[in-house]
């Protein structure tokens, strides 16, 4: 056995081979998922004119300005955005690791929408939280999860006297932290992305999050630049200044509104493939 071990783990040209075009391909795939991202942060921070006059790959900042996030700031739109996702990314998030009641089939937008009415879910926080307060699939990776645990764990807790909330709590809550890792990182980031739901049940402003706030400042672009009108002394009222000034905002709101997710990520990843296997249907 130990020669046989030692024959597989030897570096033959065939090994070699292989880890090379391995590694090589796996740099690629990463650099194509991380150039969009750079693409971005690069444009964001350069200067409008020259960006708008530029064509193909972009490997570094064309120039350098801060006054694409200063059109940005100006505006206390975003600001608000931010407060109220915050609140509806903290909230619907707990509210999702909570609810276990969910609906197999749907009626379709409209019977949804008057439902949504008729319970009060309309105009206010909670059309943003309720609605998706469950997600099935979710449910069932968790389900899976717990079930994947020795029965013996909890016999020998109810043999200690352990009620059914401490063995939940005390038991089988510690030793799920992958699988509940990972199912908190899919609620996060859906309720952190939503807009649908805002576009469809918000009426005021100032209620919205921030993705139907950026849903608007890419789709409808002029109103918001002349809103914020001009930063840093550099006029935006031409029709030059206001195209160029136009890309350059959307390219910094992008990485206002990507950056904070993103620093969620590095925390739970560790978590990630362990927890996704152990919630997964096992045939």
């Amino acid at each position: 056995m130990e020669k046989k071990k030692n024959v597989i783990g030897k570096h033959t040209p065939e090994n070699v081979i292989f880890n090379i075009i391995n590694y090589g391909v796996l740099t690629l795939l990463t650099l194509l998922c991380l150039y969009p991202m750079l693409h971005v942060l690069f444009a964001s921070v350069s200067d409008p004119t020259t960006l708008i006059s530029h064509r193909g790959l972009l490997l570094k900042p064309l120039g350098f300005t801060l006054s694409g996030y200063q059109l940005v700031f100006k505006d206390n739109s975003l600001l608000i955005g931010f407060k109220n996702t915050f609140l509806y990314v903290g909230l619907g998030t707990l509210v999702n690791m909570l609810i276990t009641i969910t609906m197999f089939f749907g009626g379709g937008l409209i019977p949804w929408f008057l439902m949504m009415r008729q319970i009060g879910c309309y105009n206010n926080m909670w059309a943003m939280i309720l609605p998706t307060a469950l997600n099935t699939w979710n449910m069932i990776i968790l389900r899976t999860g717990f079930q994947s645990f020795p029965y013996d764990l909890e016999e020998a807790a109810v043999i200690d006297g352990a009620s059914q909330a401490r063995i939940l709590i005390d038991v089988i809550l510690p030793l799920s932290k992958p699988v509940l890792a990972v199912i908190f990182l899919y609620y996060l980031v859906g309720n952190w992305n939503s807009w649908f739901n805002a576009m469809v049940l918000l009426k005021d402003r100032d209620r919205y999050p921030l993705q139907l706030l950026l849903k608007e400042i890419l789709v409808m672009n002029d109103s918001f630049m002349t809103s914020v009108g001009s930063a840093g002394g550099v006029s935006v009222n031409s029709v030059q200044g206001a195209t160029a000034y136009r890309e350059l905002v959307k390219y910094c709101v992008t990485v206002i509104v990507t950056l904070p997710i993103l620093c969620v990520y590095p925390f739970l990843q560790k978590y990630f493939v362990k927890g996704v296997f152990v919630g997964s249907i096992k045939g």
